[in-house]
């Protein structure tokens, strides 16, 4: 990472600490992920291709698959360990890079971005808004923390690590063609599909 210019966010999920991040337990559980996605992607009509910005370890991507192994999948991860256990994972290309890094004349009928701009630098959204825009052809997918006013929270005793915020309103007012499809919230003490407490919203170009 020593080549790699990148903020103090960046830096913060491409070295120890995403290390240890992609090693907890505690995530989603796949039948809660499939359950999610499912909901999401009957608003959806003829995907070919899917792009996750941050896919992590690929949980998200696998419970996509499950749902629909056809797809073809792009993962754009920051954390060099995260890429080396996507590895696993059949047909997928994996892109070691930040979104705000991220160039491509590639677009995506499905572009997914979950938990991940809750951790970008404010100073930095406009860029991240703009890879999503500019990357997908038709559906964009955002699953984040939701604050109707933009506030920090203490992220596992780390200052200005996470930032609560209305992601979608803020990216349908910079591209005003966008256009709510859905929208929906996910509770962590749901006894059927637990998942944790975040706000899906699918738009489309």
């Amino acid at each position: 990472m020593k080549d790699k210019k990148y903020n103090e966010q960046e830096l913060f999920w491409a070295n120890k600490f995403g290390n240890e991040y992609s090693k907890r337990k505690g995530h989603d559980p796949i039948k809660s992920l499939i359950n999610l996605f499912s909901k999401i992607l009957s608003n959806t009509r003829k995907i070919n291709n899917v792009i996750e910005f941050g896919p992590n370890i690929g949980r998200n991507i696998y419970a996509i698959k499950q749902i629909n192994p056809k797809y073809q999948f792009t993962g754009v991860e920051i954390n060099q360990f995260a890429c080396k256990k996507l590895e696993k994972i059949k047909n997928l290309e994996i892109v070691n890079k930040s979104i705000l890094e991220f160039e491509s004349n590639t677009k995506y009928d499905f572009v997914l971005i979950k938990n991940v701009l809750i951790h970008i630098n404010t100073s930095h959204l406009n860029t991240a808004y703009k890879k999503l825009y500019e990357s997908s052809k038709k559906y964009i997918c955002m699953i984040e923390y939701f604050n109707p006013t933009p506030t920090k929270i203490l992220y596992r005793g780390h200052k200005n690590k996470l930032f609560k915020r209305d992601f979608c309103r803020e990216i349908m007012k910079k591209y005003p063609k966008l256009k709510l499809i859905d929208y929906g919230f996910v509770y962590k003490y749901d006894s059927k599909y637990p998942c944790d407490n975040i706000n899906w919203f699918l738009l489309k170009k």
